[in-house]
């Protein structure tokens, strides 16, 4: 039964509601969020808060009503899930667990699985804790407190939009003398020295910092073995300007890239009618789409034990 309160008093074992019952009642701090917090008001709720709350119980010392925010937001949880699922959306997922099936993952407050038939990475479970990784909704059972996840179909999706000249916005992960580490969707990609800018870069941290976001240019794409090469320095309107003015390079950004995929196309058909033209009879095509296909790989119809799928909620 859902009731209406007003929080009038806190203190370190939970909050005070004020129902307009004949009894008190009583919000413990474990039952105050979906989220591990160690007081109420960490959750928010501070005297004043005027909410919506579930009965659970009874406190048989003095008649009090117990209350819980935590079921409420475990039902819009499992409601959040089911509409990711529906859109097919990526997200990430803090990995917080694993056992010999796969990794456990918090996505939306709810404890997700992630068999390693699922995981795209060569990381031991041990390498992947405490990582947030991307993630999709594989099956969502509230009934059955089962939510399975898949991390190899999140890294095709974002994969699947790394065509050649492509624009993607990244975050800068690290440095090397060489080059930046960026983040794209859950992919990372080498932004070389050389492909930051037409001037001279010596030292990388001139320009770029961990943690920057920028617009990037997929130079090549690798899938058999990861590797994404990336450029700004094709994004440049003016040779330098990555280094005097980025904020320009990226509102130019998608208008740069299609100059080159303008260029690129020009010279794939010239080369075409070339080869066409010395060699009429070879029946030789070439693929126009230019896109990469996605890893597909579902679950496997056999060899998951559900057994070793933890419960959801926790």
């Amino acid at each position: 039964m859902q009731v209406k309160g007003t929080v009038f008093n806190v203190d370190a074992n939970g909050a005070y509601i004020d129902i307009t019952a004949k009894s008190s009642a009583f919000l413990p701090v474990r039952e105050a969020s979906i989220h591990g917090i160690k007081h109420v008001e960490e959750a928010g709720i501070v005297p004043g808060m005027r909410d919506e709350f579930v009965i659970i119980g009874e406190n048989e010392h003095d008649d009090s009503l117990i209350l819980s925010s935590r079921q409420i937001q475990y039902d819009l949880a499992w409601e959040r899930c089911r509409q990711l699922q529906a859109e097919d959306v990526v997200l990430k997922g803090k990995v917080v667990g694993a056992n010999k099936g796969g990794v456990v993952a918090i996505v939306e407050g709810l404890r997700g699985f992630v068999p390693f038939s699922q995981i795209s990475s060569t990381s031991s479970a041990e390498e992947l804790l405490e990582q947030e990784i991307p993630l999709k909704f594989v099956e969502v059972d509230e009934e059955q407190s089962r939510l399975i996840l898949s991390n190899r179909k999140a890294r095709a999706d974002s994969q699947a939009q790394l065509g050649i000249g492509s624009v993607v916005t990244g975050v800068v992960q690290s440095l090397k003398p060489y080059g930046a580490f960026i983040d794209i969707g859950g992919v990372n990609g080498l932004l070389h020295v050389s492909q930051i800018s037409h001037d001279r870069v010596s030292d990388i941290a001139t320009v770029l910092q961990p943690g920057d976001t920028l617009k990037v240019m997929v130079l090549s794409h690798d899938r058999e073995r990861g590797r994404v090469s990336l450029s700004t320095k094709k994004l440049e309107p003016t040779p330098g300007d990555m280094i005097r003015n980025p904020k320009l390079v990226f509102e130019k950004a998608e208008e740069m890239a299609m100059t080159f995929r303008q260029r690129i196309a020009q010279a794939e058909a010239m080369a075409r009618a070339d080869m066409l033209r010395f060699s009429p009879e070879s029946g030789l095509t070439l693929n126009s789409d230019g896109t990469l296909g996605p890893l597909g790989s579902d679950l496997p119809a056999e060899g998951l034990d559900l057994n070793e799928i933890p419960a959801a909620e926790s």
